[in-house]
């Protein structure tokens, strides 16, 4: 990589500066602070004031396990430093923490690709809008997005030069995915990608289909999980001594011990939920904020009386704003009904639907337009830029189908889409399609979009 810096050195200087340009503007029109933000920076304030990795409840601090460490402990440090809730220092420090990730990739497409292809993925990845935007916002997914790379740019390296068996290399991708999972619990996923790669790699080693040994490849699986997994050991004995319960990541639902999760409701919103918009609209709304029946799309309801049963439970819930667990049975009732009549439509259709939702509809969750963008009901330069931005997603997306199909297969290609597809399943199990997350997976779009240019 210091060899393509020097002989390109005026390239990537002026896409740097560009990159650098398109955060700022982002930092400057759209800084997002949102209610998760000021949990995090909650906890971290009181983490460095009391002592206690907890959420503030009056004048009292309480314990709690609602978010990984993570992030919290990345604004302690920062809080420290520049002052008490200094979140434009945050931003700043995320966005050359995502100029960071940009070489990152580069350098894994120069070892997959070649020269050409690295030039191109650094110039997709640092005017990448969706990276930009989240560089500028409180939320975990620029730090995410930047071990995410770390440990599949160490990975890369290894298994393309793997003569050299440096294991080193594996600590360092072990304590990578450590450091996505202490953001995020879905970080895990990339343990899993990795980690299940490698154990392939063993099985086929004892057939010989493998360059490398067996027990070379065993070594390194069980390297990078025990490096990955050795952080979680304190953070569990912390909430079993503290809060009383064995969780190793952070709970579903971020909810509290003893707090009430509305299962049968979340299970009946997975009968039908497609769409980010109804996200904001019905799965954010509760508790605490009315639901209008009217916003439900079609599908929420396959007969008559059925949406005549949904729309008498949306008015009770009205009655109190809380799911109580006498209507959660209701709730619970209403969509085992539904998974009866369709299964198929519940297991198989809507997770496909939620995974394209999230992958192809524009990534404006965090900017001024409306969530409902097909519309138009929106002014006309926000709508202007959810089209727009609708059309480079689809255009990453589908050149980086493109740098996949084009010629022969290329080494590790089974690696990198074993992760994407992991992901992207585990993704449409859940009840709450969030554009950003499928973010952790756009190096892999900007490495396959590169191939193009190889």
């Amino acid at each position: 990589m210091r060899a393509l810096l020097r002989n390109h050195l005026r390239f990537f200087l002026l896409a740097s500066l560009a990159g650098l340009a398109l955060r700022l503007l982002f930092l400057a029109a759209f800084p997002a602070i949102t209610a998760d933000s000021f949990i995090y920076g909650d906890i971290a304030k009181n983490w460095l004031t009391h002592g206690i990795y907890g959420v503030s409840d009056g004048a009292a601090v309480t314990p709690t396990y609602i978010r990984l460490p993570g992030y919290p402990a990345f604004l302690a440090a920062v809080f420290s430093i520049f002052g008490m809730e200094h979140y434009r220092a945050v931003l700043v420090i995320q966005i050359f923490a995502d100029l960071a990730t940009c070489f990152l990739i580069a350098d894994t497409a120069r070892r997959l690709f070649s020269d050409r292809a690295a030039k191109t993925a650094f110039l997709v990845a640092a005017l990448c809008p969706f990276f930009a935007n989240y560089a500028a916002a409180a939320l975990t997914e620029t730090l995410e997005i930047f071990f995410t790379v770390v440990a599949l740019n160490q990975a890369v390296r290894e298994l393309s030069d793997w003569q050299t068996r440096r294991l080193l290399r594996w600590v360092w991708c072990g304590l990578s995915i450590a450091c996505a999972i202490l953001l995020r619990p879905d970080g895990g996923l990339l343990l899993a990608a990795i980690g299940g790669y490698l154990a392939v790699l063993t099985l086929l080693s004892f057939a010989g289909k493998t360059p490398a040994s067996s027990f070379y490849y065993l070594r390194a699986g069980l390297l990078v999980s025990v490096v990955a997994l050795a952080p979680l050991i304190p953070w569990s004995l912390r909430n079993l001594h503290t809060l009383h319960r064995f969780e190793p990541l952070a709970p579903r639902y971020a909810n509290a011990p003893d707090e009430f999760v509305p299962l049968g409701f979340n299970r009946w919103v997975r009968t039908w939920m497609v769409d980010y918009a109804s996200v904001e609209e019905i799965y954010w709304a509760v508790p605490g904020s009315s639901l209008d029946a009217s916003k439900l799309p079609t599908r929420a309801f396959d007969t008559d009386a059925q949406q005549q049963e949904t729309e008498q439970l949306l008015e009770d819930y009205n009655d109190r704003l809380h799911v109580t667990p006498e209507l959660d049975v209701r709730f619970d009732k209403l969509a085992s009904d539904r998974i009866h009549e369709a299964p198929v439509r519940y297991y198989v259709w809507l997770p496909m639907a939620r995974i394209a939702d999230m992958w192809l509809r524009p990534r404006t969750e965090i900017l001024p337009s409306d969530s409902r963008w097909w519309e138009f009901d929106d002014d006309p330069t926000w709508s202007a830029l959810a089209v727009g931005l609708g059309v480079i997603n689809l255009l990453y997306v589908s050149f980086a189908f493109v740098g996949l199909a084009k010629g022969r297969a290329f080494r590790l290609w089974k690696f990198l889409l074993t992760f994407v597809i992991l992901r992207s399943a585990f993704l449409g199990s859940l009840e709450n399609p969030e554009t950003r997350y499928t973010l952790e997976c756009y190096p892999v779009v900007v490495l396959l979009l590169a191939r193009m240019f190889a």
